[in-house]
């Protein structure tokens, strides 16, 4: 599972992609490429999507600038969930 800030939850519920600068917390095991539940801060679920990194490398990266990541892992896969593998849930409404 993976929590996020709420300029990242109000991205997300607007269709954008998942950066690393909104994560907060990381919780649980995935791989990449597994679907991960996207909770706010409140624990409120307001998406699932299917991760680009594996975990330990998603808590590396945990409120990172995307120009950071690959400094820190080496490498980078874009965004932490691409905007075309996310499904927002209905509770999921833009946040001003």
């Amino acid at each position: 599972m993976l929590v996020v800030d709420d300029g990242a939850a109000a991205a997300v519920a607007r269709g954008k992609s998942l950066l690393a600068a909104g994560l907060r917390q990381v919780e649980g095991r995935f791989d990449k490429g597994d679907a991960v539940i996207v909770r706010d801060e409140r624990g409120r679920e307001i998406a699932r999507g299917l991760v680009r990194y594996e975990v330990e490398d998603a808590e590396r990266i945990c409120g990172l600038k995307s120009e950071a990541i690959e400094a820190a892992l080496g490498y980078t896969s874009g965004p932490v969930i691409h905007a075309d593998d996310l499904a927002l849930l209905e509770t999921a409404a833009p946040i001003d």
